[in-house]
């Protein structure tokens, strides 16, 4: 059996991470004890990035029952029904339950999905369904409803340093025959990604079986060089540092490498997400208007569809924003605004414009005089805004990167302030 079968945990105690479920009085730990009692347990639909434990938790919950398992990739609607007329069968006849667990269940159309549905609402057997995408958009609503969803994290680098430590000394692994140099240690963690059962075969490819494993021999053997980053030092704020500066300098070769370079080391993915949506309202701003678009798109990529497929999003982002004029005109203009505030300079909301919905509001003279834009040619029309204590103060001004923003505002000026 492969190295990650052998090591499956046969216990809660045993299992690495999702603390918070399976910690003292945690869900899945209840239903777990509430299994192995032979007590009646509900259909599950476990969500979480592979290598989180999904599988383990569905073998933890089936001990002592039968247990059946499916992927949706391969499996068909026939393999589901063989599997419901058994445990149906064998319920009937000696009262044994079964548990099925359903892997990868994005995978089945609407109506594959729904064939599940009398299933689970008969009880005819326990369905443990898995998926590592967002369940409210690949599952269908009466399924869900009719079933416990439990959302599993990522393991931690320290999670995944437990696991392989383990694999190390337990007699199922490795039974203390092998050690793992510091560097190629911490190689596996990157490999790993948070994810256990990747880090357990990229171990078990290095071929070792017995002495030291160093990481010149575990990157002849994974084919992966180890890159030099650490995410809580000084190349995590280097390489970071660096990302930015070429994307605001339209150098798309060296963003990409740096992205590259975050990205096999396994830094945080979302923190990568984070500073390029920054960097189109920061670096470009009214220049593109689009890159703000574009980078909004490849951070909800990044939680729909997570990594590898998403680094293709990110990748996208960059070179978008790389290739986009630049201009720092927008905050520029919020630093301007925002340097007015707090000297104090805020003043009263202009009568016209206070709001006038509430009882007495007239009496108060609130909204009197305004002018409604629409009403005008154009959609605009003079009136004042701003208090008085910033009026004709200037915080926007366009460069000569952002003309059509630019050429706008100095028409809408115009008229708002008659100049």
């Amino acid at each position: 059996m492969p190295l990650a079968a052998r090591l499956r945990p046969r216990s809660a105690d045993e299992v690495v991470g999702q603390r918070g479920l399976l910690g003292p009085g945690g869900p899945l730990r209840r239903l777990i004890e509430d299994s192995a009692s032979g007590g009646a347990i509900p259909s599950l639909i476990l969500v979480g990035p592979p290598g989180s434990g999904k599988t383990t938790i569905a073998h933890l919950i089936a001990r002592g029952r039968r247990f059946h398992e499916l992927s949706a990739v391969n499996a068909t609607v026939k393999d589901v029904r063989a599997v419901v007329d058994e445990a149906r069968k064998q319920l009937s006849m000696s009262g044994e339950r079964t548990v099925l667990f359903l892997d990868e269940v994005h995978r089945f159309s609407k109506a594959q999905q729904d064939v599940l549905l009398p299933v689970v609402e008969n009880g005819w057997l326990t369905l443990v369904a898995a998926t590592t995408e967002n369940p409210f958009f690949s599952v269908i609503s009466p399924l869900l409803s009719r079933s416990l969803l439990l959302r599993l994290e990522a393991l931690t680098p320290d999670d995944i340093r437990e696991v392989l430590r383990r694999a190390l000394s337990d007699p199922r692994g490795f039974g203390g025959k092998l050690t793992l140099t510091k560097e190629a240690e911490e190689h596996l963690v990157t490999l790993a990604g948070g994810d256990a059962r990747r880090g357990l075969t990229a171990l078990e490819a290095a071929g070792v079986r017995e002495g030291t494993l160093d990481l010149a021999t575990l990157e002849r053997a994974v084919d992966r060089a180890a890159v030099r980053y650490d995410r809580d030092g000084d190349q995590h704020y280097d390489v970071a540092s660096a990302f930015i500066k070429s994307m605001r300098g339209s150098d798309v070769d060296a963003a990409l490498h740096y992205l590259a370079r975050m990205v096999e080391a396994g830094e945080d993915p979302r923190f990568i997400a984070r500073r390029i949506v920054i960097l189109a309202s920061e670096d470009i701003g009214m220049a593109d208007p689009s890159s703000l678009q574009v980078a909004i798109a490849a951070s909800r990529a990044l939680e729909f569809v997570g990594l590898p497929e998403a680094r293709l999003a990110l990748a996208q982002a960059v070179i978008h924003c790389c290739l986009a004029p630049k201009s720092n005109a927008v905050i520029t203009a919020y630093e301007r605004a925002a340097a007015d505030v707090r000297a104090g300079l805020t003043g009263p909301v202009p009568m016209h414009l206070r709001d006038a919905h509430y009882p007495g509001a007239a009496k108060l003279g609130s909204g009197k005089g305004y002018r409604y834009p629409h009403d005008f040619p154009g959609g605009t029309v003079e009136q004042q805004y701003a208090p008085d204590v910033v009026q004709g103060h200037t915080y926007y001004e366009a460069s000569e990167r952002e003309p059509r923003a630019g050429e706008r505002w100095a028409m809408l000026r115009r008229i708002l302030r008659q100049q």
